[in-house]
């Protein structure tokens, strides 16, 4: 089914947010939600990377868009439909020099006050260079 075009200007808005993340830096769905001037949607940007095409020639697809670095509010991976899926984002968050712990419950976890991104706006509404990576290869309440 094709999407309105309401729900392809914000995809395109979340793959472009996530696009200037950092190297070795993390944020949550709630604030890319909020950077992209709706901060009620943390759970649909959730929706718009577990949807990122895994299609190199599509314009936003897993290589380009740095989808390992987007967690949830509490600096908790995800939990997945399939087992392997959070243990696979740990692993590429690892690759690029984050460090991932084990909570009690055996959550997978980053520290937002080592790795933590959380800028005012995006650095490409400030002027600031961004650095299109190209990265390795929902739930949450703000």
């Amino acid at each position: 089914m094709p999407r309105s075009d309401e729900a392809q200007a914000f995809f395109h808005a979340v793959y472009s947010a996530v696009q200037e993340i950092p190297p070795g830096k993390v944020t949550s769905y709630g604030h890319i939600a909020k950077l992209i001037g709706t901060p009620q949607r943390p759970r649909q940007v959730g929706v718009c990377l577990k949807h990122l095409p895994v299609d190199t020639s599509a314009r936003f697809n897993h290589d380009n868009v740095p989808w390992q670095r987007v967690i949830n509010a509490k600096g908790v991976i995800s939990p997945r439909s399939q087992p392997s899926g959070a243990r696979n984002q740990a692993a590429a968050l690892q690759a690029e020099g984050v460090t991932v712990t084990t909570g009690a419950l055996g959550e997978l976890m980053v520290d937002f006050g080592q790795f933590g991104w959380f800028p005012r706006v995006l650095p490409s509404e400030e002027g600031g260079e961004i650095e299109h990576s190209q990265g390795e290869d929902e739930d949450e309440e703000g």
